[in-house]
């Protein structure tokens, strides 16, 4: 049966949220893992909204309402949705330029079983998930 890890860290006000998960991923040397769920704050935000070629930043004080996704020391794919003071919700693709207010508390879990790759498949422009078992 494959083994599951469970790990658990904290970000601390100003670590980049994307490059600060991926250092995780790539000095844990995790090939195949996926966000179970993150909780804290972001005085900046830099997302990629769906089918757009750049990204679209703010700065402020927001709430981390959700994070999802893919991890593995070949290539992360990872989703977010944070909300301003009004409750307004923004979601996009994860990218560097998240800079963490308060904390970050994040939970993920890994496979042993499992290698994560990012290729192009040729169905779309991006580098698309690959999945191998060991």
């Amino acid at each position: 049966m494959p083994a599951i890890q469970t790990h658990v860290f904290r970000l601390k006000p100003g670590a980049d949220l994307k490059e600060s998960i991926q250092s995780f991923v790539n000095e844990q040397h995790i090939k195949a893992g996926w966000i179970v769920t993150c909780a804290g704050s972001l005085t900046n935000y830099q997302v990629r909204l769906a089918n757009q070629p750049a990204g679209s930043s703010g700065s402020g004080y927001f709430e981390i309402v959700g994070l999802t996704g893919t991890v593995s020391e070949n290539g992360s794919h990872m989703h977010i949705s944070f909300s301003d003071h009004t409750g307004k919700t923004t979601e996009g693709h994860l990218m560097p330029g998240c800079i963490v207010y308060t904390t970050a508390e994040i939970v993920l879990q890994s496979s042993d079983s499992l290698v994560f790759k990012r290729e192009k498949d040729g169905t779309t422009p991006w580098e698309e998930l690959k999945i191998e078992k060991k």
